[in-house]
């Protein structure tokens, strides 16, 4: 892969993990904490970016538990572009950055349906 297939990837994974981020910021504007309100909290940012990091180490845990009840045999590393990374841990945290835009459209597919 040459450099500019390697700064395309790049760019589109950051922009995919600025739109995750953005998303779940949303969602959680929404949400109302009761018991917090009143206290110092953090920023709308942080709390996405740790819901990000929880949600894809959630998924991780629950893939390596597959692979070792499976005993599938997985790569140590995939080179992606330029970047040399763990498998599951790539595929965990894809996952983590798509799961708001899913629920999303589950929300409206509710909407939709109950009409």
């Amino acid at each position: 892969m040459n450099l500019a297939e390697s700064m395309a990837v790049g760019l589109l994974a950051a922009v995919l993990v600025v739109l995750s981020l953005r998303e779940r910021m949303r969602m959680s504007r929404y949400r109302k904490e009761w018991d917090v309100i009143g206290e110092s909290k953090a920023s709308p940012l942080s709390e996405s970016l740790a819901g990000l990091v929880g949600t894809a180490g959630g998924i991780y845990l629950s893939l390596v538990m597959l692979k070792t009840f499976l005993e599938i045999d997985v790569p140590a590393r995939v080179n992606i572009a330029a970047v040399s990374l763990e498998p599951m841990a790539a595929v965990s945290f894809i996952l983590a950055i798509i799961s708001p835009f899913f629920s999303r459209l589950k929300k409206g597919w509710q909407r939709l349906k109950f009409r």
